[in-house]
Formats: structure tokens, C-alpha cells, sequence
């Protein structure tokens, strides 16, 4: 009697834990997006343009999921805004985070009007992935390359201080 209520918490908790990593994954049309480059708070963002077939993307993703869990008590909010398309492109994505085992927000950028959205984001960003952006109020830093946790964590040290 023990074996099989202890097979079925345990199976209970298999299920569960795995359900917990699935996300649910909105998509936007730049105009939905762009208040994410604005907020005036007390909060730095770092918002990463990726895709899942760019190759230094994928290499640096482990970095923000590192910064999201070494700054979560420090009003930092990692947004991942995947530009990944295609059809099933919500199951696609969930799949590869779970493998990855990514749990920062993701969001998909489906706004196929580049030329008119990419200078928005900076205006010396030409739209080539990655690209990072790091905020906090009026106090701006962008990478147009793949990035490190050393160079991510300085610009959010550094921003920090300056507002504080």
C-alpha cells in the first residue's frame, strides 16, 4: 500500500515540476513593446533581442538567466525578447527554454516592419541579433554583440550608482 502512494507523489511531483517550467509566451507587435524601453521606476532592465537559430545568442543566454537569479532582490528585470517565427513557434520556444533551462521572461517580437521598429529600440542598432539593451530611467547602455555576465553585471552596477 505504501509503494504505489509513494509512486503516485512522486509521479505527482515529476508532472508538476515540469508543468512549472513550461511559460506562457506572449507575443507583440513593436507598438505593444515599446513601453518596455520607458519605464521610469526604480527598476533596471535589461531587455535581450535573441533568436533561437542565432548561434552567439544561444551561447550567451545562460549569462541573463545567471543575472536573473543573482539580481532578483535587486529591482532587476531581465525581459528576453525572442525574434524567433514559424509556425508552432510557442511550443518551439518553450521546448528550447526547458532544455536550456531558461526560466526569465521571454516575449516573441512578431512585427515583421523591422526598418520602422529597430531605430526605436536605439538608433545605432541595425538590427543584427544579439543586441542588449540595459536601463534604468534615462540612463542608457547597449550592446550590439553577445555579451558576458561580467559586462552585464558592471552596467548594472553601474547604473544603479548613478541613480541611486
Amino acid at each position: 500500500m505504501k509503494l504505489p502512494i509513494r509512486l503516485i507523489l512522486f509521479a505527482s511531483l515529476l508532472f508538476s515540476s515540469q508543468l512549472a517550467v513550461t511559460q506562457e509566451i506572449k507575443t507583440y507587435n513593436f507598438d505593444e513593446l515599446e513601453p518596455i524601453f520607458h519605464f521610469q521606476n526604480d527598476t533596471t532592465y535589461v531587455i535581450n533581442f535573441w533568436a533561437m537559430w542565432c548561434k552567439p545568442c544561444v551561447e550567451e543566454l545562460p549569462e541573463f538567466e545567471d543575472i536573473r537569479k543573482d539580481y532578483a532582490n535587486k529591482k532587476v528585470k531581465v525581459i528576453l525578447v525572442s525574434l524567433d517565427f514559424g509556425k508552432n513557434v510557442n511550443d518551439r520556444l518553450n521546448s528550447f527554454l526547458e532544455r536550456k533551462d531558461i526560466n526569465a521572461e521571454v516575449v516573441i517580437l512578431d512585427d515583421p516592419d523591422a526598418d520602422k521598429w529597430i531605430g526605436k529600440v536605439d538608433e545605432k542598432w541595425d538590427g543584427a541579433l544579439p543586441a542588449t539593451i540595459i536601463y534604468k530611467k534615462e540612463k542608457k547602455i547597449v550592446f550590439t554583440r553577445q555579451v558576458s555576465y561580467d559586462e552585464l553585471s558592471g552596467t548594472i552596477d553601474k547604473l544603479n550608482n548613478q541613480t541611486n
